[in-house]
């Protein structure tokens, strides 16, 4: 049985932070790219960060460029996305899932947590 669990999510303010953590279960975690997800009712999901097997590699879209780090402690079986500076277009149900190795399209990741919600809003 392989899972993953977003937790983390909340409501913040402009400007506010908040850490996302996306536990794994079932997996061997260096053998596995983890990227972050996000879907605004009404919108297309889209990828906002994702992190190599190896940890070497990280790309992030660039509406978070700057904004947003994600990280991971296979120790601990947990990947991380701490977002700083939120704005109200954050607000979505943000997604960790797992593909193997390498950050690729969507279509590579297959497995997928079940959401955590994230709300900007003053």
């Amino acid at each position: 049985q392989l899972q993953l669990v977003e937790s983390g999510g909340g409501l913040v303010q402009p400007e506010g932070s908040l850490r996302l953590s996306c536990a794994a279960f079932g997996f061997t975690l260096e053998y596995y790219a983890f990227g972050w997800f996000r879907q605004a009712p009404g919108k297309e999901r889209e990828g906002v960060s994702c992190i190599s097997s190896s940890g070497d590699s990280t790309n992030y879209a660039d509406s978070v460029k700057g904004r947003f780090t994600i990280s991971r402690d296979n120790a601990k079986n947990t990947v991380y996305l701490q977002m700083n500076s939120l704005k109200p277009e954050d607000t979505a149900i943000y997604y960790c899932a797992a593909a193997e190795f390498t950050c690729g399209p969507v279509t590579d990741f297959h497995a997928w947590g079940q959401g955590t919600q994230v709300t900007v809003s003053s």
